[in-house]
């Protein structure tokens, strides 16, 4: 079956938007496609039905193409933790905790991983889109550079190579990139795309023409700055998220923060709050997910923010989501999964304990009932909301939220909730937006971005027979 590859002269170059969007081209034109990604590096991940871990933007992808995320689209996931050290996610479950400099020792048993999950899903789709990891050109990690160098071997698909001119340097890094690959994947690469003009394209034409000539390979598109929700990689995507100086919500920046993909569709009425900064203008505190809980507390704990968090009980709304709801907690106690035998104490707003017991993670999607008094959610009682749970530890709970999971304090402005994606939900949303006094009259969303970006692609890239 044919591929298409999408490789980045960078990385956060646009790879994971345009993959998305030519799995939307292929399935609108009536062919079963499906994204592939060999290995990601993620703390956005997503669990699929059947409670499988992959990174965030292959899930995204598989909804572009209309089909349900599976683990064989991400097949190796690492989860950084810090200190150059990851844990391992493999076909969906987490495997074990690994040093960079022994990373590659797994490199050849990842491999065969990565080959039959690409070729099972080779069987039963017409394309496979492929999304290449960082910069394309690599050069120091030819021999063991999987999502990559191998990838394409393998596959043996039509390359497009991404750069992103916002950055600057777009020419160089195309050039460049296009000139240090090697021989036999040079000859895979069908075109160019630059990502992200904030201006006219006609001021590019003389750089575009310089370029095809000196690779002979053309240019295929020119694709212009978008605003609009689409779900981020890695913490270097925050950067990204505007300033909103009117925003009545503040998202703690943990220094470990995971998931924080969970918040994307807040962004008109929200921001990122660093641990230096106050959180008094904020009508609504939210602690995110985190990969290091323990170590995240206490840095929390030695802040600012942590400091005016316990002045702002009753006053405003404080909601923690997985690794911030164990925070908000009276205590947390590691039995030597994490750190070794540790009793911390949490924040103590949440009438819960959380035990660490054992390294395996749990994994699930859910659905549950709105069912207990927490501020915002209370008005959607009886009501379904949907999510998916990735969190080690488990949370002894006197006063659930969301039927047995979940904890709120006695007047309901803290709670806490192992659920992400609890404000992908419509109703979640438009309640949050009502308790600001902020009518969200259409409530945004990925699919809205994606048919936009898929619809300017398809035109870029029409002329050149990509498909």
């Amino acid at each position: 079956m044919p591929s298409i590859m999408v490789g980045g002269s960078t990385s956060s170059a646009g790879k994971s938007t345009l993959v998305a969007a030519i799995c939307r081209i292929l399935a609108k034109r009536g062919y079963d496609v499906a994204p592939f990604k060999a290995q990601n590096m993620s703390l956005n991940s997503f669990v699929t039905k059947d409670g499988g871990e992959i990174a965030i933007a292959q899930a995204y992808q598989a909804f572009a193409a209309g089909i349900e995320p599976d683990v064989r689209m991400n097949p190796v996931l690492l989860k950084p933790k810090g200190d150059f050290t990851s844990q391992l996610v493999v076909m969906g479950k987490a495997v074990k905790d690994i040093n960079a400099k022994n990373f590659f020792v797994e490199t050849e048993q990842l491999k065969k991983v990565v080959r039959e999950a690409y070729l099972s899903l080779e069987e039963e789709f017409d394309y496979i889109v492929i999304e290449g990891a960082g910069g394309m050109a690599e050069i120091n990690i030819y021999d063991r550079d999987i999502p990559n160098i191998y990838m394409a071997r393998l596959a043996k698909p039509k390359i497009i190579i991404v750069g992103d001119i916002d950055r600057g340097g777009v020419f160089a890094s195309l050039y460049g990139t296009y000139k240090l690959l090697p021989n036999d994947i040079r000859k895979m690469v069908t075109g160019f795309v630059i990502n992200r003009l904030r201006g006219y394209k006609d001021i590019l034409d003389t750089g575009i023409r310089k370029l095809e000539t000196l690779c002979g390979v053309p240019v295929l598109g020119v694709l212009p700055y978008l605003e609009g929700v689409f779900p981020s990689e890695d913490s270097l995507n925050i950067s990204e998220w505007e300033e909103n100086k009117d925003a009545c919500i503040g998202i703690i920046k943990l220094p470990r923060i995971s998931n924080f993909t969970d918040f994307e569709l807040l962004r008109q009425i929200a921001t990122f709050v660093h641990l230096k900064d106050s959180i008094e203008r904020f009508d609504i505190v939210i602690l995110p997910g985190s990969k290091d809980t323990i170590a995240d507390l206490k840095a929390l704990k030695n802040s600012k923010v942590g400091e005016e968090l316990k002045k702002s009980v009753g006053r405003k709304v404080i909601i923690g989501i997985c690794g911030g709801y164990q925070m908000l907690g009276r205590e947390i106690v590691d039995f030597g999964v994490e750190h070794g035998f540790l009793r911390v104490k949490g924040f103590g707003l949440l009438d819960t304990i959380t035990k660490f017991e054992r390294y395996r993670k749990i994994t699930e999607q859910v659905e549950r009932i709105v069912t207990g008094n927490a501020e915002i959610l209370r008005i959607l009682r009886g009501e379904k909301v949907w999510g998916y749970e990735i969190h080690k530890g488990v949370t002894e709970s006197k006063n659930p939220i969301l039927e047995d999971e979940g904890c709120a304090s006695e007047d309901g402005t803290c709670w806490g909730t192992y659920l992400h994606g609890l404000f992908w939900n419509d109703n979640v949303l438009r309640a949050t937006g009502k308790y600001i006094g902020f009518e969200i009259k259409q409530t945004p969303s990925w699919t809205n971005g994606i048919n936009r970006v898929s619809e300017i692609v398809e035109k870029c890239l029409e002329q050149f027979g990509i498909w």
